[in-house]
């Protein structure tokens, strides 16, 4: 009930950053109404960015102490982050066919972004290939470490190469109310990030308990124990 409660709470307050991006916010002088998409775009590109380095931090611990929370915290802040990088390149290309004239283009910091969703794609059907829950941990946390190299390159992208895609923007050089909503969007997606995760944590420790059962041997008939 209780977690009901705060999802309720966290979509209404996800819907209320929706209105003042979508209707308190000003139209862009350049772009019009077409760049309210960033709303969801940017803050989205923040959270996956920030998930995945939750994830980093979930498995380097792991490494380090072996504890089975550490695992649960890497793979579950790794498919949120992936949901959110998957969800920032699609409106990425709804916003770049009006303002570029192109749906896709190899831009660096778009074609980083494809080369992360591939990559932690990649490491979670890895983790569906390995029974032994002990050896999945150790090999996707030192994967995970690896790959997670490409989220600063993503991040500095736009500043190490020439690129289409505009620099991160400062508040100095937007309109209050576009900050605001930037931020409420930010925070909205980060409380459901959370709300998410700690959800998803809690189920990946109901299956390691259920196969735990199961690996176990069967129980010996009452007449065999005697």
């Amino acid at each position: 009930m209780k977690s009901k409660v705060i999802l309720i709470f966290l979509i209404l307050f996800f819907a209320f950053a929706q209105y003042w991006g979508l209707v308190r916010a000003p139209a862009d002088r350049m772009m019009g109404d077409v760049y309210r998409i960033l709303f969801v775009h940017v803050p989205a590109a923040w959270n996956a960015l920030l998930l995945l380095t939750v994830s980093f931090v979930g498995c380097l611990l792991y490494l380090l102490r072996r504890k089975e929370f550490w695992d649960r915290l890497a793979h579950s802040s790794m498919e949120i982050g992936l949901v959110l990088t998957g969800l920032v390149l699609p409106l990425g290309s709804l916003w770049a066919k009006p303002t570029w004239g192109v749906w896709w283009t190899w831009d660096p910091r778009l074609t980083t972004t494809m080369i992360l969703f591939i990559l932690y794609a990649g490491v979670l059907i890895l983790r569906q290939l390995i029974d032994d829950p002990v050896r999945r941990a150790k090999i996707s946390s030192a994967v995970g470490l690896l790959i997670y190299l490409n989220v600063p390159i993503v991040y500095l992208s736009v500043r190490w190469w020439r690129s289409l895609h505009q620099l991160q923007s400062s508040p100095s050089t937007m309109d209050p109310q576009m900050v605001l909503a930037l931020r409420l969007n930010a925070f909205a997606l980060l409380g459901l990030a959370v709300f998410f995760l700690v959800q998803r944590m809690r189920l990946l420790k109901r299956e390691a308990l259920i196969e735990e059962k199961e690996s176990l041997p069967p129980p010996l008939p009452r007449g065999a124990q005697s």
